[in-house]
C-alpha cells in the first residue's frame, strides 16, 4: 500500500515538485503526531494526554493515553497497543482515571488504576458512550449515550415468505433533520444523560423524554446534575432554544433554571455550588452571534452577564479552587487565548498559542484543563508545530513534548510571516499570513495560491498546517486570512457579511493578493485560489468576478443557496440565521450571493473537489457547477473525494487525494 500510494504521488504531481529531501511530502501525513486533551490531576501534579498519529495501514488515526509530571518528568505511556484510547478523566481523589477505549469493537468506558497500573472495562453497550463525569465523592460516573426511539410507519407491511428474496423495506422518515455529515442518514434518536456505579454495573437513564440532553456538570452534593437541553416543543425548529435544567439525579424531575429565548450552554458549577457559569446570548437570529459568559446565583436565581466589554467569544469555561473567577479560552486575532475572568468581569490574560487540533488547515481550537490549585494544561500550536502539551501557572508557561521532533529535524518548513492590510472596500484592516516555500528567496519570483477558509464565521491564525506547508514546499507563496465575517475580532466584523455573505469579503481577500504582490517576490501571472466549504464559495464567487486567477480549486462550495438550505443537514438552521427567510419568499435575495449567478463570468480552469458523502455542502452543489461550467466550455474538473464526508482531511489518505490533486491542476495550468 505505500509503494501504491508514492507511486501515486509521483505521478500525479511529477516528481519535480518534490524532489528535495528536506522539505515536507503527501507521504509525511502519516508521520505527523499531534497532542489533545490535557487533563490536568486534582492535585495539580500529573497531566494524562493524548497521543494521537496516524495508522498507514488502516488509514486512520491512532490514540494512545500518557502521563508526564507537570515538570516535564516521569513521561511515560500507560495505554497503548493496536486499540485508540481517548477521554481521559481522572477521579475526585486522583487514584483512578476513566477512559474510552475500542479495545471490543466499539468506544466504552474503561478505568485505570495509578496504584496497579490495571484497567478495567466497565461497559458493554451497543452504542458508545461519551461525555463521562465523576461524581463529586469519586463513587459514579455520569455519562451521555444515544437512545433510538421507537420506529415509526404509517404502513403495517407484509413479510416475505420464508426463502423469499424481496427488496428492502422502504425507510419512513417523518422528522426535519434525518441525516447528518459524518453520519449519513439517521434514525430517530436522542442524547441523554446515564449514572453508573464508577466500578460498573448497572447504569440508569436518569434523563427522560424526546430531547437532546448536552453539556452538564455534577452539583457538590451529588444530588443533581446541572444539564443543558432544548425540551421545547418546537424543539426542532429552534434548535438553538437551549435551557438549563437541574435534573435530580435520584427521582429524574427537572427544574428549569433559564427561560430566555436563545441557548444557555454548557454549565459548570462553583466548588460552593451556589453559582452556576455558563455561556449563551439572547437570540437575534445574526449569523454571528457570541457567547457570553453568565452566572446564575442559585441563591437568588437571578442571572447576569459578568462582562459585557469583552468582544470576544468565550468557550471552555471552568471554575478552580475558589469560588471567585473562572478559567475559559477564547480566540483574539487568529490566537487562542487562556485567561481568567473574576466575578467583577476583570478579565487576565495567561497564555496564547493554544490550538493545534486542526491538522489539515490552520483552525483555531485547542483545549485546556485546570487543577484546583491554579496549574494549568494546554495544547501549544505555532505554525511551525501541530499542537503539544504544554502547562502553567500565574503567567508561567512551559511546553512539555515536542512530539514532531524526529519528523522536523531533517524537515525544512515554509516560514509565516503574520500580514495586516487595508480593504479596498471601506480602509479596514484585515489580517492574514504568508507562508513562504523552504529556501525562500526575496529576490525570485514565485506562484501565489490564496487559501480561504470555511465557516464562514471561522478563523484562521498563527497555527500549524499541514496543507498549507505541502504548498509551499511544492514552491508556492500561500497566503491565508481571515476577511470580514471572521470571528475573533468582535460581533461587528463578523456580521458584517450577516444577510451579505459573499460580499465585500471578495474585495478583503483580493486586497490580501495586492499586498502580497507589492511585496515584489510573486509572479502576477501565476495566481491561484483554493478554499473549502465558506472558502469553497468564495472560490466560486472570485472567478465568477476576476479573471486575474491562471486556475482555481473550489472545495466542498455551496453553489446554489436556495437548493443548499433545503438539502444541507440542518435545514432548521440555515434560512433562519444566515438569509432574511424562506428561500421562495426570497429568490432574489437568495441568487444575488449564490456563486451560480456568475457562473456566465467564468473563464478560470475550475477543478472542484467534494466528498461523496458530504451532507454539509452536498455534492449536488458541486454537480449544478460542474454541468454549469462544462456547458460554457470552461476548462472544469469534478473530484469526488471517496469516503469521505464534510471533513475530507479526516482521513490521511484523503488529505494527500486533496493536496494532491489540487496541486496538479494548478501545476496542468502554470505554463498555458
Amino acid at each position: 500500500m505505500l509503494r501504491i500510494l508514492i507511486l501515486f504521488g509521483c505521478c500525479l504531481l511529477g516528481t519535480s515538485l518534490w524532489s528535495q529531501d528536506a522539505v515536507l511530502k503527501p507521504m509525511d501525513v502519516f508521520d505527523i503526531e499531534f497532542i489533545s486533551d490535557p487533563q490536568i490531576s486534582p492535585d495539580g501534579r500529573t497531566i494524562a494526554y493524548v497521543r494521537n498519529g496516524k495508522d498507514i495501514m488502516t488509514d486512520g488515526g491512532t490514540a494512545d493515553i500518557w502521563l508526564v509530571d507537570v515538570d516535564g518528568k516521569n513521561h511515560r505511556p500507560i495505554l497503548t497497543g493496536e486499540h485508540n484510547y481517548s477521554s481521559p478523566r481522572w477521579s475526585p481523589d486522583g487514584t483512578r482515571l476513566a477512559f474510552r477505549s475500542n479495545e471490543s469493537g466499539s468506544n466504552q468506558i474503561h478505568c485505570y488504576y495509578m496504584d496497579s497500573g490495571l484497567s478495567a472495562k466497565l461497559t458493554s453497550f451497543t452504542s458508545s458512550p461519551s461525555s463521562v463525569q465523576w461524581s463529586p465523592d469519586g463513587s459514579h460516573m455520569a455519562f451521555t449515550m444515544q437512545v433510538d426511539a421507537p420506529k415509526s410507519s404509517i404502513v403495517d407491511l407484509p413479510s416475505p415468505p420464508n426463502g423469499a428474496k424481496w427488496e428492502q423495506r422502504p425507510v419512513y422518515i417523518d422528522q426535519l433533520k434525518y441525516r447528518a455529515d459524518g453520519r449519513g442518514f439517521t434514525d430517530k434518536s436522542y442524547t441523554h444523560i446515564f449514572v453508573m456505579p464508577a466500578q460498573g454495573g448497572h447504569a440508569r437513564q436518569v434523563s427522560s423524554g424526546d430531547f437532546n440532553h448536552g453539556a452538564f456538570d455534577w452539583t457538590p452534593d451529588g444530588e443533581e446534575l446541572i444539564v443543558s437541553s432544548n425540551r421545547h416543543e418546537n424543539a426542532e425548529y429552534e434548535p438553538a432554544n437551549s435551557e438549563l435544567y437541574a435534573l435530580n439525579v435520584n427521582n429524574g424531575s427537572y427544574t428549569a433554571l433559564t427561560d430566555r429565548m436563545g441557548p444557555d450552554s454548557n454549565p459548570v458549577v462553583s466548588p460552593d455550588g451556589q453559582l452556576i457559569a455558563y455561556t449563551g446570548y439572547d437570540e437575534a437570529y445574526q449569523g454571528y452571534q457570541m457567547s457570553y459568559l453568565h452566572v446564575l446565583d442559585r441563591r437568588t436565581g437571578e442571572s447576569r452577564v459578568v462582562n459585557t466589554t469583552l468582544d470576544r467569544q468565550v468557550g471552555n469555561v471552568q471554575w478552580a479552587n475558589g469560588n471567585d473567577k473562572v478559567f475559559f479560552q477564547y480566540d483574539d486575532e487568529g490566537n487562542t487565548k487562556i485567561a481568567t475572568m473574576s466575578m467583577d468581569g476583570t478579565v487576565t490574560d495567561l497564555t496564547k498559542n493554544v490550538g493545534g487540533l486542526s491538522l489539515g488547515r490552520p483552525y483555531g481550537g485547542g483545549d485546556f484543563s485546570v487543577a484546583g490549585n491554579g496549574q494549568y494544561a494546554f495544547t501549544h500550536s505555532t505554525p511551525d508545530h501541530p499542537s503539544d502539551l504544554a502547562t502553567g501557572k500565574d503567567g508561567s508557561v512551559q511546553r512539555l513534548t515536542e512530539v514532531n521532533a524526529d519528523l522536523f529535524s531533517h524537515k525544512q518548513l515554509g516560514e509565516v510571516e503574520e500580514i495586516w492590510y487595508e480593504s479596498s472596500f471601506d480602509g479596514r484592516r484585515i489580517q492574514g499570513w504568508i507562508c513562504k516555500p523552504p529556501n525562500f528567496d526575496a529576490n525570485e519570483k514565485y506562484p501565489l495560491i490564496l487559501e480561504i477558509h470555511g465557516g464562514p464565521f471561522s478563523n484562521y491564525g498563527d497555527r500549524f498546517s499541514m496543507e498549507v506547508q505541502l504548498y509551499a514546499a511544492a514552491g508556492y507563496v500561500v497566503l491565508y486570512t481571515n476577511p470580514r465575517g471572521s470571528t475573533s475580532y468582535g460581533e461587528e466584523f463578523g456580521n458584517l457579511i450577516h444577510h451579505n455573505y459573499p460580499s465585500e469579503d471578495y474585495d478583503d481577500l483580493i486586497s490580501g493578493v495586492d499586498a502580497v504582490i507589492k511585496k515584489g517576490y510573486i509572479d502576477e501571472d501565476q495566481l491561484y485560489v483554493t478554499g473549502g466549504s465558506g472558502g469553497g464559495v468564495l472560490s466560486a464567487w472570485i472567478v465568477g468576478k476576476t479573471d486575474r486567477f491562471r486556475a482555481a480549486v473550489v472545495a466542498k462550495p455551496v453553489i446554489n443557496w436556495y437548493s443548499f438550505v433545503l438539502h444541507a443537514d440542518n435545514p432548521a438552521f440555515f434560512y433562519r440565521y444566515w438569509f432574511p427567510g424562506y428561500p421562495w419568499e426570497h429568490t432574489e435575495h437568495y441568487m444575488e450571493r449564490s456563486p451560480i449567478s456568475l457562473v456566465g463570468n467564468v473563464t478560470t480552469p475550475t477543478m472542484l473537489l467534494t466528498g461523496e458523502q458530504d451532507y454539509r455542502t452536498p455534492m449536488s452543489e458541486t454537480e449544478q457547477y460542474y454541468a454549469a461550467l462544462k456547458l460554457l466550455k470552461v476548462p472544469s474538473a469534478m473530484v469526488r473525494i471517496q469516503g469521505s464526508g464534510h471533513g475530507i482531511a479526516s482521513k490521511p489518505s484523503n488529505l494527500i487525494n486533496k493536496v494532491s490533486y489540487i496541486l496538479a491542476w494548478f501545476e496542468k495550468y502554470k505554463n498555458d
